[in-house]
């Protein structure tokens, strides 16, 4: 095999395969990248056999063939070589000439024949949606998927289609992650559960350009996304989502208007006071006009106002900080609607539209102080 590429391009590529190769593996192979030339077409391909990924790069092509290379040290290599041309040579038993500018370096590759490939899948069975917002999707609920000690069916998240709409939710027991988008068409429904690692690998590879599109196909068990000049596989998480439409609640006896920043900064500055050992809350208490926010540890305390909007009764609750952070940080509106029953219930933080409902759960204050 012999090809030329740009070093830039040749690198982009890398970054992106490397999400799917596995750090260590009982196969040698998987810990490389394959690399083929075949049909005027270069690509580069990884697995770690739950997630594959195969990417396409422009070059010339001037002798066809294939080659596996370790990728730490081929990414490495490419990494710190000049912004120049590279031109990659691979002899009969695999060994690996890589010449930029003034560099050049030989490397032991493997035969490829064993690297699983991306099969065939059904490419009547999709949706398209902007990358842009699939990455916002992902961006305001993957911080909250639950962790395999509990459940493994928590450690992705829920991916439902019903006609036009999306709703991807995520649950980690404490607080309950709602999105919801429009589509452009009506497509056939589906309920499915994607894996965390996978969204998050996703998100990283997305553009922020709202007029690229990203076409997502389903078998069986994986799912597939089409975007660019990348093809990535994952396998799905095996199980049934939680019900969560049973636990949403609009009945509420208080509800509160709040500017979303300085509520969000007041929490950042008790979060200064907290020790993870502690798990001490941040008490709020809900009065017209006007919220008071304490909170009291080892190493000091807060007392701190601000004014809101205030609809019902006044309330005492306690909350972890950090929980009630992660939600305000990733909602985009400038102010936010909480809706609370009372101190040992969740509280819900939702729009109008629909378009995303967070569900928080309260901490037992009396029991901690």
């Amino acid at each position: 095999m012999k090809i030329i590429c740009n070093q830039h391009d040749l690198l982009s590529s890398i970054n992106i395969a490397q999400k799917a190769v596995p750090s260590k593996s009982t196969m040698p192979v998987l810990e490389c990248l394959l690399i083929e030339a075949y049909d005027g077409s270069i690509k580069i391909s990884s697995s770690n056999m739950e997630l594959s990924i195969e990417t396409y790069l422009t070059g010339r092509i001037d002798i066809e063939g294939q080659v596996a290379l370790n990728a730490k040290i081929f990414s490495e290599i490419v990494r710190k070589l000049p912004d120049d041309r590279v031109t990659i040579e691979v002899d009969q038993q695999f060994v690996t000439y890589i010449y930029c500018g003034p560099a050049k370096f030989k490397i032991s590759g493997l035969l490829g024949d064993d690297f699983p490939k991306i099969p065939n899948y059904n490419k009547n069975d999709y949706i398209n949606i902007s990358q842009l917002s699939l990455k916002d999707i992902i961006r305001q609920t993957i911080f909250s998927i639950g962790d395999e000690s509990r459940n493994r069916v928590m450690t992705g998240e829920h991916f439902e289609i019903s006609d036009n709409v999306l709703t991807m939710t995520s649950l980690d027991g404490h607080r309950i992650s709602i999105r919801k988008t429009i589509l452009k068409e009506n497509y056939a429904e589906k309920d499915i559960v994607i894996p965390g690692k996978t969204l998050s690998d996703i998100s990283k590879l997305l553009s922020d350009d709202i007029e690229s599109e990203v076409t997502i196909y389903f078998s069986e068990n994986n799912i597939i996304f089409e975007f660019e000049n990348t093809i990535v596989l994952s396998r799905l998480v095996e199980g049934k989502y939680l019900n969560v439409k049973q636990m949403i609640n609009n009945d509420y006896d208080t509800c509160i208007r709040i500017n979303k920043r300085m509520l969000y900064e007041c929490f950042d500055r008790a979060s200064l006071l907290v020790r993870e050992s502690e798990k001490k809350p941040i008490i709020i208490g809900i009065y017209d006009g006007k919220i008071n926010l304490n909170m009291n540890t080892s190493i000091g305390s807060l007392d701190e106002e601000i004014e809101v909007e205030k609809e019902g009764k006044d309330l005492l609750i306690g909350f972890n900080p950090k929980f009630l952070m992660d939600v305000i940080k990733v909602i985009d509106d400038e102010e936010i609607t909480i809706y609370l029953t009372n101190a040992k219930a969740p509280c819900f933080i939702r729009d109008e539209q629909g378009t995303y409902n967070y569900i928080v759960l309260p901490v037992n204050f009396n029991s901690v102080q």
